[in-house]
């Protein structure tokens, strides 16, 4: 099928004139390919702005069309009476045009309003959203004040730190055993330098090879002379959706510890509707950000991103679907060799404990100086 069928099909399926064969074939792919879902939902979007401006379109010309009517028929009602004194302009105006210019009145005042609700409702939309959704990336310089504020009191003899530790962290993952690196976009938004450090105390330099602002995804890539490999990945990532109640578990740095978290699948879209998301029932918190979300069987199925403020357990994650979408788009410039994915789950069919032994080396803190 071509682009140009598919586009006219996704069109009439909104409009709810497919057959239910093809009703079905579109369903089926949307499950299977969240990228395809996601174009359809937006193609649904556009269409519906289009008839939203179509309908405000078409009573903007009624209203001209009584306008034109009123102004009409008080022309004609109008009585040729005999002027017996002069009267001033604007009585004479007032006189002819009162209905006409209260009907053009009407039209402004629609007008107005329907401008201003639409405004209005946008504003309220997004601020709705700013306010309850909040991305998980951790300000470490303030939590380390704080600290110090508690264990030492007294400002004039302040604790010298030995090092650095950063002004914001969150958490990544390895993508590829000879240094690629994935975490979100807003955790190294704005940085001069990064750096990644995991459990063991292992750290290496990294720089950002490229992101995408939109799936909120960055890509790294270790520098550090020392590096020589992170060894081979016990996990692979997942194409297909998983499904609803699926039982899924993460790992992440909101504080200088790895942290474990548990939940299940709670919907296979994000905030407001967002295709592109997974909605988790794990409790996270400041640092959860850019950290692996992976299924029972051990499979990687996508990125934290945040959580719904005064809701437990609402949390988000990008889907992996997106994350391989990514990667494919990728420049060839931008890339100093291939990306070889891992094929291989050694997670599969071993008890918890037994993945996270196995998975806490490959999930790093990531730390961001600027």
């Amino acid at each position: 099928m071509s682009d140009r069928e598919l586009l006219e099909l996704i069109e009439r399926y909104h409009q709810h004139q497919v057959t239910s064969d093809e009703r079905r074939m579109l369903q089926e792919r949307m499950a299977a390919d969240p990228v395809f879902a996601q174009r359809v939902r937006e193609m649904e979007l556009f269409t519906s702005t289009l008839q939203q401006h179509g309908r405000q379109k078409s009573l903007r010309e009624r209203l001209n069309q009584e306008h034109l009517a009123w102004k009409l028929e008080n022309q004609k009602a109008m009585p040729q009476a005999p002027v017996l004194k002069p009267r001033k302009p604007i009585q004479i105006f007032m006189r002819r045009y009162a209905a006409t210019m209260g009907v053009a009145a009407t039209v402004a005042i629609v007008t107005v309003f329907s401008s201003l609700l639409g405004m209005e409702m946008w504003r309220s939309a997004t601020k709705q959203q700013t306010a309850r959704y909040v991305e998980l990336r951790r300000e470490v310089d303030d939590l380390k004040r704080k600290q110090n504020a508690i264990l030492n009191p007294n400002p004039a003899t302040p604790k010298a730190s030995a090092t650095n530790p950063g002004q914001f962290s969150g958490t990544g993952f390895v993508l590829t055993s000879d240094g690629y690196f994935v975490t979100s976009y807003h955790v190294i938004e704005g940085a001069d330098s990064l750096m990644i450090e995991n459990k063991a105390g292992t750290k290496y330099k990294v720089e950002e090879i490229y992101s995408d602002q939109v799936r909120d995804l960055a890509l790294l890539r270790v520098i550090d002379t020392a590096f020589t490999g992170f060894g081979k990945l016990p996990y692979s990532f997942k194409k297909k959706e998983s499904d609803l109640g699926e039982r899924v578990f993460t790992l992440g740095y909101p504080r200088e510890d790895i942290v474990f978290g548990e939940g299940t699948l709670s919907s296979r879209s994000g905030v407001y509707g967002d295709t592109a998301s997974y909605q988790i029932s794990i409790p996270l918190n400041p640092g959860n950000s850019g950290g692996p979300l992976l299924d029972d069987r051990g499979n990687m199925i996508g990125v934290i991103s945040g959580k719904m403020l005064g809701v437990d357990g609402a949390a988000f994650a990008v889907k992996s679907a997106y994350l391989l979408s990514l990667l494919e788009q990728l420049p060839e410039h931008r890339l100093p060799q291939p990306i070889a994915l891992p094929k291989v789950n050694a997670l599969a069919g071993t008890s918890r404990p037994q993945q996270l032994k196995k998975l806490q080396d490959f999930v790093y803190m990531v730390k961001v100086y600027n």
